[in-house]
């Protein structure tokens, strides 16, 4: 399982992060869709190659193609809604939030799965990515389309628990390097 292959790689010191990726992958509320691809849209969102290897293999058996796409495109349309949101946020001058964004992101309407899964799935990307007002959106169109905020929160615990991995594994690979 590479699940398991992540979480033997992690060392001694994570292991909170170790103890806490096999609670968020074995105890989760999510129906298997909305857990993996939580799971597959966060590690593309780190960027890690070895998370992003590891969680595409297991994810490949519990999604549909169709979920796994919808996925990838839960992680690629963030990217870009993150940066611009945040960005017009960040600036303070409310007159941003009024101008049309301009930015093609109709995967957002038609995922091709459930849109209650793909916005769940964006809501994660976004915690990574750092964007609270992409974080309130989605929250707001989680809550109105019925998930608890447990439900929300254990996707919230899915991308701090996959970003706390990449970047453990990462620092550990750079620091064998040097």
């Amino acid at each position: 399982m590479s699940i398991g292959n992540l979480k033997d790689a992690l060392p001694g010191y994570a292991k909170d992060t170790r103890l806490n990726l096999g609670s968020v992958t074995t105890t989760s509320s999510l129906t298997d869709q909305q857990l993996w691809g939580a799971l597959l849209a966060c590690a593309l969102t780190t960027r890690s190659a070895r998370v992003i290897a590891e969680i595409s293999e297991d994810a490949t058996a519990n999604l549909s193609a169709e979920a796994f796409t919808a996925a990838k495109a839960a992680a690629s349309i963030m990217a870009m809604n993150n940066v611009y949101y945040r960005a017009t946020h960040l600036i303070g001058d409310d007159a941003y939030a009024t101008l049309p964004a301009k930015l093609r992101m109709t995967v957002i309407g038609n995922p091709g799965v459930d849109k209650t899964d793909f916005e769940l799935w964006c809501l994660a990307v976004s915690a990574i990515n750092g964007c609270g007002r992409c974080l309130e959106s989605h929250e707001q169109v989680l809550r109105g389309a019925g998930l608890s905020r447990e439900q929300i929160q254990e996707a919230l615990r899915v991308a701090a628990v996959v970003n706390a991995t990449a970047a453990t594994l990462e620092a550990e690979a750079a620091l064998v390097a040097v």
